[in-house]
């Protein structure tokens, strides 16, 4: 597999001299990055000239914060660390907005914002010939972010592109019908985005004196930092193991101890 995708790779930048074109070892996954410009004619010529007649996925990514940690989970003679301080992405109440700069953990020096921070993604598929790319583009505006809609290429697309329009606030040009998919028909923003506080923004309740529901700021909900998932050894069941074989082999105990009094 690492073979065929450094050969597709090798073509990619072939016939496309100005994109950034990876290969993630080992998995063999190629990926190619095109100009917002160069977006659509690009998605045209892996579809007929590299043969990638089949789209599987179209996503949008929003980079604000990219490489931080809310949380960090090394291990020290004091414990595990807390959250880190700032107001990170979603980290925010109503009204705010996200920290400038997003610090690190223990002391680590903070990071910028990236300079293009909406892209828009796409999986590849090649049945004829068994290959895989991903596709990304950076909106070139990150106030109005627009890509070209591939819908015309992929029919597929349509509703992907809907819903990276109603998360991320992406705006794909040349789309039949770009409206929103998921949120309600009067939602405010977009709820994917990083600057999107993870409470939300306004908080539904019935009103029994006006007697229909009513939309309120949030006050009820206070932001929290995420924890993650952490996994760690367990040493517990190979203590084990070595402590039973040095009762067998050193203390003269145990069953194999049994075993030679039966001989």
């Amino acid at each position: 597999m690492t073979a065929n995708a450094n050969a597709l790779a090798e073509r990619l930048r072939a016939r496309f001299p100005g994109s950034e074109v990876t290969v993630a070892v080992p998995r063999g996954e190629v990926g190619i990055v095109f100009d917002a410009a160069d977006w659509h004619a690009g998605c045209r010529a892996l579809r007929d000239e590299f043969g990638f007649e089949s789209m599987i996925d179209l996503c949008g990514i929003d980079y604000l914060g990219h490489g931080t940690d809310e949380w960090d989970t090394d291990v020290s003679s004091e414990g595990f660390s807390r959250g880190v301080e700032g107001r990170g992405p979603g980290r925010f109440g109503y009204g705010q907005a996200p920290s400038a700069q997003f610090p690190q953990p223990q002391g680590e020096a903070p990071i910028e914002p990236p300079t293009r921070r909406f892209a828009a993604v796409v999986q590849l598929l090649s049945v004829r010939n068994n290959q895989r790319v991903r596709v990304r583009a950076f909106a070139p505006d990150d106030a109005l972010p627009v890509l070209a809609s591939v819908v015309d290429l992929w029919p597929v697309a349509n509703w992907f592109e809907r819903e990276a329009f109603d998360l991320f606030g992406i705006v794909f040009a040349g789309h039949p019908d770009l409206r929103r998919i998921l949120t309600d028909y009067g939602f405010v923003g977009h709820p994917f985005r990083k600057d999107f506080p993870l409470i939300g923004n306004v908080e539904v309740r019935y009103d029994a004196e006006r007697q229909r529901v009513v939309y309120e700021p949030v006050t009820s909900v206070e932001p929290r930092v995420n924890v993650p998932r952490v996994i760690r050894d367990d040493a517990r069941y190979a203590t084990a193991r070595g402590e039973d074989r040095d009762l067998k082999v050193d203390s003269g105990i145990g069953p194999a101890d049994a075993a030679g009094a039966t001989k």
